[in-house]
Formats: C-alpha cells, sequence, structure tokens
C-alpha cells in the first residue's frame, strides 16, 4: 500500500512470543489486512512488528495483537507511530 495518508505501526510485543507460530500468525493477520513489514524475533525474547499502511488497518492489527487470540502469550506490546516509510513490499518474517 502507498499513499500520502500510509502510516508506520512499530509494536514490540513482550511475553512469550517466540517458538509458538506468532509470527507466522501476525504475518497472516497483516496479509488480510492488506499491510506491509515484518515481524522479527529479537535476543532478548520478544518480537519486533513492524507495518505500513493505513491508520485504520494498522489499528486492527495492534487490536488484534493485544486481542488474546495469538499464539503464546502477550504480555505487552508498545506501540508507536509515524509517517510510512515506504520500501516495503509483502510481510516478512525474520
Amino acid at each position: 500500500m502507498s499513499g500520502v495518508t500510509d502510516e508506520r505501526l512499530t509494536a514490540w510485543v513482550h511475553g512469550q512470543v517466540q517458538g509458538v507460530g506468532f509470527r507466522w500468525w501476525t504475518r497472516s493477520r497483516a496479509l488480510e489486512l492488506g499491510l506491509v513489514g515484518s515481524a522479527t524475533n529479537h535476543a532478548d525474547g520478544r518480537v519486533l512488528v513492524v507495518a505500513e499502511g493505513s491508520r485504520d488497518r494498522l489499528r486492527q492489527l495492534l487490536s488484534l495483537l493485544r486481542g488474546g487470540t495469538t499464539p503464546g502469550v502477550v504480555s505487552l506490546v508498545v506501540e508507536s507511530w509515524d509517517p510510512a516509510r515506504g520500501g516495503l513490499t509483502g510481510f516478512v518474517e525474520r
């Protein structure tokens, strides 16, 4: 998605979210919403989710991340918002 109204959501997901299919689940939800970006495991156990698209769709993804239906156990999601930077295609797991 590209356009002047697109935004970037950066979400640090805390909890038991590695080794449980969390990145795959996040990728599936993001693609269903028409978002581009990535979900990346970090050594400290968090998953970094970066997504770009319309604010409405990004809020839907954020709600899903916090919604209690994710694989594993999400204890906290810390988000930040920025203008979209572009250059992303698809949604990848890292």
